[in-house]
């Protein structure tokens, strides 16, 4: 649930919300909802995406966009004002923020490169700001 519109996160929310609730009327078993977290959607720095995408093409010859607004620790660094982008390397399985989470090492390789390239980019653009 990483949408960039606020409305589309609300929208799904309430459908998850709805079908928990009639899968339990079904089952006859009770569903609790209670709120853990909430962060509205922040925008990764554009600029920081474009480098990060010419990152990875250099690196690999394409690149996938996962459209994402950042949570946790990037949701509170672009709060702070400071341009935030991320990068994400594919998992084996599609399994990701589980303990069966799994990387290639081909594949960690090259996302070093590439963070390595972002990071170039980065710092380059930066002193040229001044």
């Amino acid at each position: 649930m990483r949408d960039l519109d606020a409305e589309v996160l609300a929208s799904m929310l309430a459908e998850a919300r709805s079908s928990s609730e009639r899968f339990a009327a079904e089952e006859r078993c009770t569903a609790e909802w209670s709120r853990i977290w909430s962060i509205e959607p922040i925008p990764f720095n554009q600029r920081l995406i474009e480098f990060c995408e010419e990152a990875i093409i250099e690196t690999t010859g394409k690149s996938h966009r996962l459209p994402s607004g950042p949570l946790h620790d990037a949701a509170e660094v672009a709060r702070a004002g400071i341009p935030t982008v991320m990068m994400f390397t594919q998992s084996l399985a599609g399994l990701s923020h589980n303990k069966a989470e799994d990387t290639k090492v081909e594949d960690l390789t090259l996302a070093v490169q590439a963070f390595d390239r972002l990071a170039r980019k980065t710092v380059k653009w930066l002193s040229d700001q001044g």
